[in-house]
């Protein structure tokens, strides 16, 4: 196997577990409304948005934080949903997934 094909491998495995995660963390009615689809969906539109936007090369503050903002990215998703035609979903019920996603990328770092 190529080392792309590892890295693509790699990267499913990955996304599988993130999605887990994310069912894990979202709250049971919030959780309802999306299908495991859209949870892949929203994790490329995710990871899309923060490539997109500059967050990754952004400069942490002297605590080795950077400043997201979770509501911005939400609202990005439900706009994104829409225009994809995947479905309308309300960007309260997206600040969880936004929000969970970022939990499991931190659990990740410790």
């Amino acid at each position: 196997m190529s080392d792309f094909e590892n890295e693509l491998l790699q990267d499913a495995e990955d996304d599988v577990r993130t999605v887990e995660f994310i069912k894990n963390y979202l709250p049971q009615e919030v959780k309802e409304r999306f299908t495991d689809d859209d949870l892949y969906y929203l994790l490329d539109v995710i990871v899309e948005y923060y490539a997109d936007s500059g967050i990754l090369d952004a400069e942490p503050d002297e605590d080795g934080y950077i400043d997201i903002d979770v509501e911005e990215i939400a609202n990005h998703l439900a706009s994104q949903a829409r225009k994809d035609n995947i479905g309308d979903f309300s960007p309260e019920d997206l600040r969880w997934v936004v929000e969970g996603e970022m939990e499991y990328a931190e659990q990740l770092d410790e």
